[in-house]
């Protein structure tokens, strides 16, 4: 398994191929910026993962800002 909570620009492209070679099973990710969140789990997915859960959680009420929890999996081949 994997955690990752990137700044707001996402995951770096080297670190996501690194994760990709690593292939964990889960991936738990941790965003603060919903377009990143989106590129990013698209580039996963792409490679064999898919999105099971995501939790979003308002840590700053009465803002836009929302952080959101997401649980990707890597489905069985």
């Amino acid at each position: 398994m994997a955690v990752v909570d990137p700044p707001r620009k996402g995951l770096d492209p080297e670190f996501v191929k690194t994760l990709i070679e690593l292939a964990p099973d889960k991936i738990v990710y941790v965003s603060c910026n919903l377009a990143t969140y989106a590129r990013d789990c698209q580039l996963l997915a792409q490679t064999g993962y898919e999105l099971q859960w995501v939790q979003p959680v308002d840590l700053f009420p009465q803002t836009a800002h929302v952080e959101t929890i997401a649980l990707i999996q890597r489905v069985k081949q």
